[in-house]
């Protein structure tokens, strides 16, 4: 680590910087800072740069010497950095063929696990359709390389620049403690089965960093459930986001080499747990979607009517099915002007209604409008699930016929 020098605005006792190498051993060097009144300017001397080690990356599950990984400790959360070579990395990838996967596995319980690469890797990684994954021992995050999006980070950072010197982070991290607050708060409604983890991409160049919280197809994660834990209370997985709403997204309990894992497949970056919520309206008792309507309500797909009710028989809108649409596919309901004549912001399913549009689950009419109240056609019903289909990768899976 090169010398620091810097202002600051009181300097009075030494600072003290721990190393952590990667066999969990440490060492600390305790700096004396001198600090110039009454300017406040301060140098620090020469302290070494974190250990690094060489870490074993997998290429299609074929283990390769391509990557370095540095242990560090922040605000008493240890991190674990892999950057992996962008020259090794792309003569195996060259060696390979298109559709690879390359792994990242780190296993030392750290609190934040960030793995690194350039924006031309990712670049050439997208043109051949390869993928990524972080995996660690609570969850493994597999990101497409396409779905980074680099040509939009270059644009957002706004400047000519090079991809090799931009940055790419694909990070699992467990939440701060201002986090565990929000999530302690929606304990109040539902039960959390397991830990929460934060998920997420960011582009950086110089002093400018691009958040990637967004997709425009479903992204893989698999949560770890913990030995104890019995898969069959889990009702569903569910984003938390930063103002505490709490939204479902798809999510199915699969057994993976003897240990349960639940599978959740979102369009955006953020922090996600799995809950407990058991829903039975009481008057669907009996009735042919019994089940079906009580998965959903578990699921946060569906409300009711209030009471504990859900009144199955009562026809349809097109605002209810644009919102219960947007529920199911884990969509979260956005604010802003709306896109047609007859949807004001002030209604309720103006949301549901606006990010339906914005994912192209409707069009509505050619007069502008799209008739909310109007009661929903099985036609009508069936476009928009064939559109639902494609945002999340499904209509890809089966023959034309289909």
């Amino acid at each position: 680590m090169s010398p620091a020098s810097g202002t600051v605005q009181d300097f009075t006792t030494p600072v003290l910087y721990t190393v952590t190498a990667a066999d969990n051993s440490t060492q600390s060097y305790t700096v004396k800072v001198t600090v110039a009144a009454p300017s406040h300017n301060y140098e620090v001397p020469f302290i070494p740069d974190p250990p690094t080690t060489e870490v074993k990356v997998l290429v299609n599950g074929k283990p390769e010497n391509i990557a370095n990984a540095i242990i560090t400790k922040e605000n008493g959360r240890t991190i674990t950095t892999v950057t992996l070579d962008s020259k090794k990395l792309g003569d195996r990838l060259h060696a390979e063929g298109s559709g690879s996967v390359i792994t990242i596995p780190v296993s030392n319980q750290s609190d934040v696990v960030i793995g690194v690469l350039n924006g031309q890797i990712i670049k050439d990684m997208e043109v051949k359709q390869e993928t990524i994954e972080i995996k660690t021992e609570k969850a493994t995050y597999t990101l497409p390389a396409f779905q980074m999006n680099i040509d939009s980070i270059v644009e957002q950072i706004g400047r000519d620049v090079d991809l090799e010197q931009i940055q790419i982070e694909i990070i699992i991290s467990e939440p701060t403690e201002e986090q565990l607050k929000l999530v302690e708060n929606t304990a109040r409604e539902y039960t959390i089965v397991v830990p929460p983890l934060n998920f997420s991409v960011r582009g950086s160049y110089g002093d400018v960093t691009v958040d990637v919280s967004k997709f425009n197809a479903y992204v893989n994660r698999a949560l770890a459930i913990p030995d104890g834990v019995d898969p069959n209370k889990i009702t569903t997985g569910v984003v938390i986001d930063a103002d505490g709403t709490v939204r479902h997204v798809p999510t199915k309990i699969e057994l993976i080499d003897g240990k349960y894992y639940a599978i959740i497949n979102s369009l955006t970056n953020s922090m996600y747990t799995l809950i407990l919520n058991h829903m039975a309206f009481k008057d669907v008792a009996g009735h042919w979607a019994e089940e079906a309507i009580n998965d959903m309500g578990s699921r946060l797909v569906i409300s009711g009517i209030g009471n504990d009710l859900y009144n199955p028989n009562q026809a349809i809108t097109r605002a209810e099915f644009a919102e219960i649409m947007v529920r199911a596919l884990g969509l979260k309901a956005n604010s802003g002007a709306e896109p047609f004549s007859d949807v004001r912001t002030t209604d309720w399913y103006s949301g549901a209604v606006l990010t339906a549009f914005e994912y192209e689950l409707i069009n509505g009419y050619h007069d502008g409008s799209f008739g909310p109240l109007q009661q929903i056609t099985r036609e009508q019903a069936m476009v928009m699930i064939a559109r639902a289909m494609e945002v999340t990768g499904l209509s890809d899976q089966l023959p034309d016929e289909d």
